[in-house]
Order: structure tokens, then C-alpha cells, then sequence
């Protein structure tokens, strides 16, 4: 038995799903369903008696102190954060209480439980802490990419309270020889994705002929990560990691925002191409067609927007120790990735369309008609 928290967010959910899909060991998964949080990212496993769901918060100490006293897990993966800048910028204190309040008494909570062990499940016990590489900050455009080692600069609330937890982590670790374990991944795409991060809102955007804001330039560079590829790193991590190390997470991809944005729009023009329809009315910055194509393109509804204050330039991710120590590395390029990403959102329109509540209407909205 494990116990994950988070998971029925975007790569929690994944992370359940391909777990039972490779193992019969049990879950308990621990999700306070927030905006991102959503049920029907586990449907498929409704009568599976593995997939055990509580509905709660990690800073809910009594709560997590009865899960571990009930289910004893061997080990406990922590997905549970706040993890948009945007949200982060309009409202701090919500990342604040989930990524720094939450993540300190979930490890007050799992350290008494732990120091209640026999000495042999003591040994064998794990608490695996999922960070971000925004933690370390900006990146030049010719500096090495993150590595484990590098000095923490976080630029935004979120990334800020991220790297506040990781430092809890790491001080539990060293005060409490809580045998902790952190991976610090880079930007994860892929099914489940809830639309408000740049790939699934340029996906649902597209097929509802809405524009698509790209902040800035659109050459803000990230490397992306396949979160299927992300679920198989922290899998090897909780089985073979290092008892307190960080371990970096990547997807050997980096690339500007504005290619994401053309990929996406180039496989819509494949798959689904754009009804004459959905044409807006006025398009401020781009021709409706290629040069070389009469038919209207998914590029036509680009619009930039102003940029995000505070704006990390660049993040690049050194996953060589994964590689070298544990024998892991992506199995997705970004070209197979993607495009199981764009026919994932094809697929299924009445997922998007669930998730598509009113108060996520009115965030989107706000967050970019300032922008406008």
C-alpha cells in the first residue's frame, strides 16, 4: 500500500492510472479537489478496490494521521500543491497554505508515524516529495541547465512556496533522518492537463475557434516533459533513489513557447482541421493562411498578450543524474508526445467540456482580458 496525495490532479491522476496499471499494490489517494482537482480523471477506476479515495486536505493533520494509522503505508508520494504562477500572482496566500502550510504538517504528521515503526519498515519507508525546476529561477540563453546543485532563485509566489517546501523536505531529512526523496521535474504536457496551462489551453481554445494568447514574445523557453515519462521517473526514484537525495526530472526538450504554440496548431490543421466557421472576424497579426496553403490555419487565432510580470526567461533541466544513477531516461520524444497529447483532447471533448465549469470561465477571462 501506498499513500498518494494530490491524486486526482493533472499528474497525480496519471501517476494512479499507470500505477494500477503496472501493479496490483494498493492506493490511498488523498485529494482536497481544488479547482484542478477532478474525479473523472479516475473514472476508469470506480470498482477497482486498489484505488482507495479520501476526500481531504493534506494540512488536515488528524485526517492524514488516521490514513496512516489505518493503511500503513510503505511510502507516501506528494503531489499535492497549488501549482499555477498566474493563480499564484492574482492570489498568493492559497499557495502559501497548500505548498508551505500543507507540506509542514503533512511531514509532522508522516514523522510521528514514521517514529512509531518497527525498525525494519522504518528502513524501507519513503516520502517522495514532487517539486518543480522553477525553483531555481531563470536561466540565460547560453547557461547550463538545472542541475541538482543549483542555488534556488524562485521569481514567482508559486515557485517561491515550492522551494519553501523543498527546503522543509530536505530539513526534515537532516534534523529527523526522515528518509525523504525529491525529484524537481520541468514543464509536464500530456492527457488530463487542465486547460488553463499553455499546450491544453491553446489545444481547447483552437477547436472553439478562440484565440490563443501567447505572453510576450513567445520565446520564453521550457523543457517538456511527457507525464506518462514523468510517472515512470518517479516510479524508479521511490524504487531504487537515494535516501535524501534530489533527483532532476526532464525531458530533453526545450524549446520556445511560440514552436509549442505552431506544433499544436500544425497538428490541428492535420487532424481537425478549422472550420471556416470559427473564423474570428478580425485577425490582428497573422494572414487566415499559410503561404503555401489556401485553407484557413489554427495559427490565425494567435494573439500576443502582455507578457506575465516577473517572467522566468528560460528553464533547462540536467537530468543526467537519473540517467546515470537509476538507468532512466524519457521514452517520448516531443514529436510523440504531442501528438499523443493533441489526439488525447480530440478524443475527449466531454472531459474538456466537464471541466469547463463556470469559475474556470471567469479565471481564464480575467487573467487574460487584463492582458489584452
Amino acid at each position: 500500500m501506498i499513500l498518494v496525495t494530490g491524486g486526482a490532479g493533472f499528474i497525480g491522476a496519471n501517476f494512479v492510472l499507470d500505477w494500477l496499471t503496472q501493479s496490483d499494490e494498493a492506493i490511498v489517494n488523498l485529494d482536497a479537489l481544488t479547482y484542478a482537482g477532478n474525479l473523472q480523471n479516475l473514472a476508469s477506476l470506480t470498482a477497482d478496490p486498489r484505488h482507495i479515495f479520501v476526500h481531504g486536505d493534506i494540512a488536515d493533520s488528524t485526517l492524514v494521521a488516521g490514513l496512516l494509522a489505518q493503511h500503513q503505508p510503505r511510502a507516501l508520494i506528494n503531489f499535492a500543491a497549488e501549482s499555477h504562477v498566474d493563480r499564484s500572482i492574482h492570489g498568493p496566500e492559497d499557495f502559501i497554505q497548500t505548498n508551505i502550510v500543507g507540506t509542514f504538517r503533512l511531514l509532522e504528521t508522516v514523522r510521528a508515524y514514521w517514529n512509531g515503526l518497527n525498525d525494519e519498515t522504518k528502513q524501507s519507508f519513503r516520502f517522495l516529495h514532487v517539486s518543480t525546476d522553477e525553483v531555481y529561477g531563470s536561466l540565460a540563453k547560453d547557461e547550463p541547465a538545472f542541475s541538482e546543485t543549483r542555488r534556488y532563485e524562485p521569481n514567482s509566489p508559486y515557485s517561491a512556496s515550492k522551494a519553501a517546501s523543498d527546503h522543509l523536505v530536505r530539513a526534515y531529512h537532516h534534523t529527523y533522518s526522515l528518509p525523504v526523496l525529491t525529484t524537481n521535474c520541468s514543464n509536464n504536457y500530456g492527457p488530463y492537463h487542465f486547460p488553463e496551462k499553455l499546450i491544453p489551453l491553446m489545444i481547447v481554445n483552437a477547436l472553439a475557434g478562440k484565440s490563443l494568447p501567447v505572453y510576450g514574445d513567445g520565446q520564453q523557453i521550457r523543457d517538456w516533459l511527457y507525464v506518462k515519462d514523468h510517472c515512470s521517473a518517479i516510479r524508479r526514484v521511490l524504487a531504487a533513489g537515494r535516501v535524501g537525495e534530489v533527483y532532476n526530472i526532464g525531458g530533453c526538450n526545450e524549446k520556445p513557447n511560440i514552436e509549442i504554440v505552431h506544433t499544436v496548431c500544425a497538428l490541428l490543421d492535420e487532424l481537425r482541421p478549422l472550420p471556416t466557421s470559427h473564423l474570428p472576424l478580425t485577425i490582428p497579426h497573422l494572414p487566415l493562411t499559410t503561404p503555401h496553403s489556401p485553407l484557413p490555419t489554427y495559427r490565425s487565432l494567435i494573439t500576443y498578450v502582455t507578457d506575465r510580470p516577473g517572467h522566468d526567461r528560460r528553464y533547462a533541466i540536467d537530468a543526467s543524474k537519473i540517467e546515470h544513477e537509476l538507468g532512466w531516461k524519457p521514452a517520448e520524444t516531443f514529436a510523440t508526445g504531442i501528438r499523443k497529447t493533441v489526439q488525447w483532447y480530440l478524443d475527449n471533448q466531454s472531459w474538456v467540456s466537464n471541466v469547463q465549469s463556470g469559475a474556470y470561465r471567469t479565471w481564464v477571462e480575467k487573467n487574460y482580458q487584463e492582458r489584452g
